[in-house]
């Protein structure tokens, strides 16, 4: 059961069911506590697994929102992401383009966060076509207020707090992060570069009452972002809010969980073509709303024995949204307008069981999902006129998804083997059905005839713990089915269906069912504590992804890098003192589906000293990549490349309570 004493008299109980049994039979990370309560966002403490990245190397202070979704063994990142993202239970999966809004989270009210290996069938679902990762709010552990500024105009400030008695328990949470930026691009700079800037802000409240056997939780977020895309006229705004609520009796042989959420959000984005020599922009798009909202719900049943037990569940999700923006800019004003858009709803059932026979777990389960596209259209019109110049409607489309998973493990003291089998779906989200977009003078555009993704895959490991010192290696097979990609159709300086002209030095491309990619790969972890005051950590993730079939058949996919490594020291020297050093890894990657432009490899040294000073109060310096490696995050097709920040230096105040 996940809960924690508050005082003798208050025990603090989250409203989800706990972590079955059958779980140990997967391939799981846990990420440090200690990694989540030091990082500024949350997206930076999840990187630090292997394997796990968001689709471009810029963390998401610096991000286009749109390109923050997160997948996991590094098989094939995408915009969207392909993993599914949970707090407590609720998606938290945009409802338009299926990222994740990492800011709207501040790290500070997280507990712990487990990434689970391998598509999600059973009580995940649809989305989690690479793996899950689940978040636990944090109950009963006091408040915490931090306060930091550092280099290129860097400033935060958070602070989150909680409150309870007999019955009753109460959160309040907030968080707001400046930063300068800096100028992504260093060779062959003009007027035309600008900073990587950011704002943002992020609430969260949540009440909830117990009495003994069950569990009413409230939840209330909201966040408002704004960041510069490194271009002069270039830059996003990302707003908005979710409402979760969720009756549970999570203890006793039979538990159970109701929850229902809703989500809202819109973007403001403005994208700029540039001149060939980086003197000047030109205007090119203004996406100036795209609303969105989506609500869903999700039930559980679980019967437990002794050794065995049970979980049926269902969950629903939909989304309703669209893009509106003007674009095809000339004589000094956007000539055309765009509103397009749609409504998808995923529904699926599942039945999940175990039996623990001894140094023997067997576990699996099984779910269908349908999914849905409807009222889908897309409308350009002349501005001055308000005629039409493009009227598409597409089909409806209807999928019935049956999914699976399959483990077992096995025990020998303390060691154990462990192996599992699965398949999982993962729709299209409006954003790629629906809505082009333009980075620089590359152009994509939708697709509304896009089917699932599907993904099969197997993988198998072994642990052992003894003298302080745990480890686990396991190697993974999958295979991605109908992968949607942005498949590179012709470059520029030229006109494309549906009339879009993409200037010299640019790419048209189109998101499409691009084939199947396979990949197979090796991940490890060891652990250590090497005395009370000197813990140690190392994890790598091996992947050899390569499409083989369609269009891009025997080429690597887009940002997949094959290596990548993370090492982690804590040392003690003193009770009152922490030192910490975090290293990073990670092999070349290629920015576009063609593998004609490379991102170089990169090392990144992180380095933190914290000093308790009385009490709860603590101050630390942060030194982030402290070897100012150049760590190349984009390059055009012209050969231009940006880069990730330079050495920064962060000092701040911590108090706990």
């Amino acid at each position: 059961m996940d809960c924690q004493a508050a005082s003798e008299d208050i025990v603090i109980v989250a409203p989800r069911l706990p972590e079955a049994p059958g779980e140990a039979a997967y391939s799981a990370y846990e990420i440090d506590p200690v990694v989540i309560e030091t990082a500024t966002r949350l997206d930076e403490a999840l990187r630090t697994a292997p394997g796990v990245s968001t689709f471009r190397r810029n963390d998401s202070a610096a991000a286009n929102p749109t390109i923050q979704g997160l997948s996991i063994r590094a098989s094939a990142p995408s915009g969207a992401g392909r993993a599914l993202v949970t707090l407590d239970g609720q998606p938290l999966n945009d409802p338009f383009g299926g990222w994740v809004i990492w800011g709207a989270t501040p790290p500070e009210t997280i507990r712990d966060a487990t990434i689970l290996r391998g598509a999600g069938a059973g009580p995940y679902g649809a989305g989690a076509l690479t793996g899950t990762v689940n978040l636990a709010e944090r109950r009963g552990q006091g408040a915490v207020l931090s306060l930091e500024g550092g280099e290129r105009g860097y400033v935060r400030a958070a602070g989150v707090g909680e409150a309870q008695n007999d019955p009753w328990s109460f959160m309040l949470a907030a968080a707001t992060q400046q930063d300068d930026g800096w100028v992504p691009v260093r060779d062959g700079r003009g007027a035309a570069d600008a900073p990587v800037w950011s704002d943002s802000i992020a609430g969260v409240s949540r009440v909830e009452w117990r009495d003994g056997v069950r569990v009413l939780s409230v939840r209330l977020g909201g966040y408002s972002e704004s960041r510069g895309a490194g271009l002069v006229g270039a830059e996003s705004t990302s707003e908005g809010s979710s409402l979760s609520v969720t009756l549970a009796a999570p203890a006793g042989d039979l538990a159970w969980r109701v929850q229902a959420w809703a989500m809202a959000s819109d973007l403001y984005n403005t994208s700029v073509a540039v001149a060939p020599d980086r003197s000047t922009t030109t205007p090119a798009n203004e996406q100036y709303e795209t609303p969105a909202f989506g609500w869903g719900g999700n039930a559980a049943l679980r019967w437990s024995g002794e050794d065995y037990g049970v979980e049926v569940g269902a969950d629903l999700r939909t989304a309703d949204g669209e893009t509106r923006e003007r674009f095809s800019f000339m004589a000094g004003s956007f000539t055309r307008s765009r509103i397009a858009g749609g409504r998808t709803l995923t529904a699926g059932a599942y039945v999940e069981g175990w039996r623990d026979a001894g140094p023997w777990l067997i576990t699996g389960g099984a779910r269908a999902d349908v999914y849905r596209a409807w009222d889908g259209s897309r409308v350009e019109r002349l501005i001055a006129t308000g005629a039409p110049v493009l009227e598409f409607y597409p089909e409806d489309s209807e999928t019935v998804a049956p999914t699976g998973r399959l483990g077992i493990r096995r025990d020998f003291g303390e060691f154990y083997l462990r192996g599992a089998a699965y398949g999982g779906f993962r729709p299209p989200t409006l954003n790629e059905l629906h809505r082009p977009f333009r980075v620089g003078n590359d152009v994509t555009e939708a697709n509304a005839a896009l089917d699932p993704e599907r993904i099969v895959g197997i993988d198998g490991g072994f642990g052992f713990e003894r003298a302080g010192i745990a480890w686990e290696a396991g190697v993974f097979a999958t295979r991605l089915e109908d992968a949607i990609v942005n498949v590179t159709l012709g470059a520029g300086p030229g006109t494309f269906p549906p009339g879009v002209f993409v200037p010299a030095g640019g790419a048209y491309r189109q998101r499409q069912n691009a084939g199947t990619i396979d990949a197979m790969g090796v991940e490890a972890e060891v652990s250590g504590k090497i005395s009370e005051r000197l813990t140690w950590r190392m994890a790598l993730n091996y992947t050899n992804a390569e499409f083989t079939s369609g269009p891009l058949n025997g080429l690597r996919p887009a940002q997949t890098g094959e290596w990548n490594l993370s090492a982690r020291l804590d040392w003690r020297p003193v009770a009152m003192t922490t030192l910490s050093a975090a290293l990073s890894y990670e092999s070349a990657r290629f920015e576009d589906d063609l593998n004609s432009r490379e991102l170089e490899a990169a090392t990144v040294l992180d380095l933190r000293a914290e000093q308790r000073v009385f009490g709860g109060v603590s101050i630390f310096a942060a030194l982030d990549n402290a070897l100012d490696t150049d760590v190349e995050t984009a390059e055009t097709g012209d050969g231009v490349e940006s880069f990730g920040p330079a050495r920064t230096l962060r000092a701040g105040l911590v108090l706990r309570r």
